[in-house]
């Protein structure tokens, strides 16, 4: 048998958090460590308990620390927790900082089945990327508009420090560029099998499992990004053909239907 999924939940306390936060408590699957409301409460609650999800309040704005700046934190704190923003009102910019800041997932609060949600909490936890179709679409916009550098490229984590080689980084440059692995390794003069090994490890030092989740990854612990080829190029860059996909990596993107 599974244990439980750990949560905690980073929410004031208002009647429909409460009932959340009772609807999950009830639920075997789920296993709730407790809710923060702040800064400190996020890092002692972290600090204390084994936490795999944390699912934050997207419209809160507690004094001088917004839904973002929670996230943020959550991130700094520990890093291997899966963060998902429940938000009120969908909006491509909200959408687009939450996915850049860490988050794992985005979720409606209106409209939606508490069923739905544990489906999301569960795909996420296994290595998913929570988004609608439409949300892909405003992220991939926002890459398209945007020009960097690819020799700008550092991978660091949340102390500044990096996590990759030289030679995995320029992997990520071209893997993020939307070439496949047969290109990559023509342009590294090296075997197909060498870059599919490159990958593996790559994956495996920033805990990703699919190439959405290495491409926000790259995104967010840089703070920036670079413009691919075109629509067709990013959007092989997110997903990748069959021939791509790293044989641990069993789903993508866990696509929700506006």
């Amino acid at each position: 048998m599974q244990r439980p999924i750990a949560l905690i939940f980073i929410f004031a306390k208002t009647m429909a958090s409460e009932l959340l936060l009772e609807a999950f408590a009830q639920n075997a699957r789920f296993k709730v460590m407790g809710r923060a409301t702040t800064e400190q409460d996020v890092t002692s609650l972290l600090n204390a308990h084994p936490v795999d999800v944390a699912l934050i309040d997207a419209d809160s704005d507690n004094g001088a620390r917004s839904s973002i700046d929670l996230l943020c934190q959550v991130r700094r704190v520990s890093p291997s927790v899966k963060p998902i923003m429940l938000i009120e009102k969908r909006d491509a910019q909200r959408t687009i900082d939450c996915l850049l800041n860490g988050a794992k997932g985005v979720f409606p609060k209106s409209g939606s089945e508490f069923k739905l949600l544990c489906k999301c909490v569960e795909c996420v936890h296994q290595g998913q990327i929570w988004a609608s179709s439409e949300e892909l679409c405003w992220l991939l916009s926002s890459l398209e508009s945007s020009v960097f550098s690819p020799s700008s490229l550092r991978v660091v984590d949340v102390k500044g420090e990096r996590l990759l080689s030289n030679r995995e980084e320029d992997v990520v440059k071209l893997l993020m560029e939307g070439y496949s692995n047969r290109e990559i390794a023509q342009g590294l003069n090296l075997s197909e099998n060498t870059i599919k090994n490159y990958l593996f490890r790559i994956f495996e030092k920033l805990g990703v499992s699919s190439r959405t989740e290495l491409l926000l990854y790259a995104m967010s612990s840089m703070g920036t990004y670079f413009a691919p080829n075109g629509r067709k190029s990013v959007k092989k860059a997110l997903i990748g053909g069959d021939e791509e996909k790293a044989d641990r990596s069993k789903a993508v993107v866990a696509r929700r239907q506006p």
